[in-house]
């Protein structure tokens, strides 16, 4: 893969999927910002890539509020004159059937997952136009495609971040900037620890799962490094599935 002096901004950076699409970047030389909400989790994130032989920086920042998402990009600006790569990563759960599920639930869950993206889009885009070049992946998740029980709020803020994903890649296509997204399906993290190490829960998972196994972070990574990439320039408006054939 093909990186050109480029600047990465991973939010979710801290654990997971987000760490390991940070580290997969790194890995090609790019600079890479890890975002979370902990300065503990993504500082130990940066500070794992710098002692890799990679370049790095942590930035603690609450993804779901927009006014401090705002004045975060305002100073990475002015540190870089463009974050030419961003990959809207973070997401939270509050699972429960529609009837048990609160306001809040609802509420929280699309402000972390989804509006998040609004504002980090917003504010970083428009150096990435003047640039003419620029690469946006949105995490979402085969929930958002085939829906899940229990979950209309986590399936409703990742079929949005469909929705804004091929919207956006319409909008800025003009600017050769390209905007995907990758849908994962069960992967190994801190986020399935409870249902993958239950036997009984995990083998019911998957059977609705073709290959029969769980996916690994590095493999949502992987894919996501690649669009990130100068090969990836006329890839753009599509969503990805890596989840062993669910949603086939």
């Amino acid at each position: 893969m093909t990186f050109k002096n480029r600047t990465a901004l991973v939010t979710g950076a801290g654990r997971g999927i987000g760490k390991a699409i940070a580290e997969a970047l790194a890995r090609e030389g790019v600079a890479v910002i890890c975002v979370s909400k902990s300065a503990d989790s993504c500082g130990a994130a940066a500070a794992a890539i710098v002692a890799a032989g990679g370049k790095a920086q942590a930035l603690a920042v609450d993804v779901a509020d927009g006014a401090a998402i705002a004045k975060a990009c305002e100073q990475l600006l002015a540190e870089h004159p463009v974050i030419d790569i961003l990959v809207n990563n973070a997401g939270i759960t509050r699972d429960g059937l529609l009837f048990r599920m609160t306001e809040d639930d609802w509420n929280t869950v699309l402000q972390t997952n989804l509006t998040s993206c609004f504002h980090w889009t917003k504010h970083l885009a428009r150096p990435m136009t003047r640039a003419r070049w620029g690469r946006i992946v949105n995490i979402a998740s085969v929930s958002g495609i085939i829906g899940n029980a229990g979950q209309a709020n986590y399936s409703a803020a990742k079929a949005g971040m469909i929705g804004l994903t091929k919207t956006l890649a319409r909008e800025f296509a003009s600017r050769s900037i390209t905007v995907n997204a990758v849908a994962p399906g069960f992967i190994r993290t801190d986020m399935t620890a409870d249902f993958v190490a239950n036997p009984e829960l995990s083998a019911k998972i998957l059977e609705a799962v073709p290959l029969k196994r769980f996916g690994e972070a590095t493999e949502i990574a992987a894919l996501t490094a690649f669009l990130c990439s100068e090969e990836a320039g006329y890839i753009t408006g599509q969503v990805f599935a890596i989840d062993g054939g669910m949603a086939m």
